[in-house]
């Protein structure tokens, strides 16, 4: 797996804190079965993540000690957890990321362009919403609640998309992103329970989570997507051959990861949902059985 890992749990949490140390050198250019397209996509998602979890890591850190939560220790062990986890993804991230810089890929641009995505919408969402008495706190919660469940519903279609696994070919690309959708998932209910301990569980909340899903997804949909338009013009590379293994991989009814997505997606909307309606707890005891975790 060319990695190291560290495994702790002194937090006390129901899932550890893996401290990761993955060797990117050996990854090949195009680590994804060769082909540049799918390549592209997964590196111009992996572009979203140091920002991303900056934002995750942020928003939960800023309430913690909130009255609702402070005194809730088996919560606080959580978000413990949960702010180590996501620092590691992010350092792992940054790693990958910058062993594609070295290939040419302009993924440094990215990485700031993802900034600018988050911190324009998030202080543009709390301006729209502060008539309905909601703060940058609340705002920024909200939108860590929905895209965790975005990452760990892309996270578990990855654990069950056969498809998906067999196109990653390079054993420490594929090893670093099984690791962290095992992750993803373990801790996918953290922001969530804090949202619901803060802000309860009435219309008002109900109404901000769902928007916020929505919001994020139309931003992540077209950041990303112009990201992989732009890393494949660069490499010369945009082509109808690229695009349609991409189509394949990730839009295809049958097969595509973001395809087969929909309908845990869709699930966020339910009254009364919580991250855990959804299990997968036999399929992280799989995973990380096969992954030595």
């Amino acid at each position: 797996m060319n990695a190291k890992v560290n495994i702790s749990n002194r937090a006390g949490a129901s899932f550890p804190v893996r401290r990761m140390n993955f060797n990117f050198d050996g990854v090949p250019e195009y680590w994804m079965n060769g082909s540049a397209g799918l390549t592209h996509f997964m590196t111009a998602l992996s572009a979203l993540f140091p920002d991303g979890e900056k934002l995750f890591i942020d928003s939960v850190r800023a309430v913690r000690h909130h009255p609702a939560i402070k005194d809730n220790e088996a919560l606080q062990k959580e978000i413990s957890a949960f702010i180590g986890q996501e620092a590691m993804h992010t350092q792992e991230h940054v790693g990958f990321n910058a062993s594609a810089q070295k290939y040419g890929h302009d993924v440094t641009t990215l990485e700031h362009r993802t900034g600018i995505v988050i911190q324009t919408g998030r202080k543009l969402f709390a301006k729209l919403v502060k008539p309905f008495g909601m703060t940058q706190e609340m705002v920024d919660l909200t939108a860590t609640t929905a895209l965790e469940h975005f990452t760990a519903t892309i996270a578990s279609e990855l654990l069950r998309n056969p498809h998906i696994q067999e196109l990653m070919t390079d054993e420490t690309m594929s090893y670093m992103w099984f690791w962290h959708a095992v992750e993803e998932n373990e801790h996918k209910a953290v922001a969530y329970d804090v949202y619901e301990e803060i802000f309860g569980r009435g219309v008002k909340a109900y109404a901000l989570r769902n928007t916020a899903l929505v919001i994020a997804m139309v931003l992540i949909f077209l950041a990303q997507s112009s990201f992989v338009l732009r890393l494949l013009k660069q490499d010369g590379k945009l082509n109808l051959k690229e695009l349609g293994m991409i189509y394949k991989y990730a839009y295809s009814p049958s097969k595509g990861i973001i395809a087969g997505m929909t309908r845990e997606m869709l699930v966020y909307f339910k009254p009364g949902f919580h991250p855990n309606d959804l299990d997968t707890v036999q399929l992280l005891e799989t995973w990380k059985a096969k992954l030595g975790l």
